[in-house]
């Protein structure tokens, strides 16, 4: 596995840590053998065409804040993939994963994931979608 990014934080192994994840993040990374929409922060997940069209429904939104905590388990403002409801697409960028490393929430806001995006786009679930994002 390649060296973690930002060498200047302390990175330490999540399952280590399960004070740092949400009890649903925990569980799910704990039951996946290699350790779940994702787009780049320099993208935009291009919901009103390839999303709708993808999941073949007339309008698609973000959920309203409370139901997503309420559904995912997670905190506001730490939502991941990891640990989604099973039912729930994952769909992932090919950019995301041909990077070297992805940065993705930990289910609560006082923590991130780091790892390889090839490993996010193998996760459970996961979809990779071409043009999922734009410029």
């Amino acid at each position: 596995m390649p060296n973690p990014p930002f060498p200047a934080l302390a990175w330490e192994p999540a399952l280590r840590r399960p004070d740092l994840l949400a009890p649903v993040t925990a569980t799910a990374l704990a039951s996946w053998a290699d350790a779940d929409a994702v787009v780049l922060a320099t993208t935009r997940p291009d919901v009103n065409t390839r999303i709708r069209h993808h999941l073949d429904v007339r309008k698609a939104s973000f959920l309203a804040t409370e139901r997503a905590v309420a559904e995912t388990g997670m905190a506001y403002g730490g939502t991941t993939p990891v640990g989604l409801p099973v039912d729930w697409p994952v769909l992932v960028d090919p950019r995301v994963a041909a990077t070297e490393w992805a940065i993705i929430g930990s289910g609560v806001r006082r923590s991130k994931v780091a790892l390889p995006g090839a490993l996010l786009a193998r996760m459970p679930g996961a979809e990779v979608l071409e043009g999922l994002a734009t410029d």
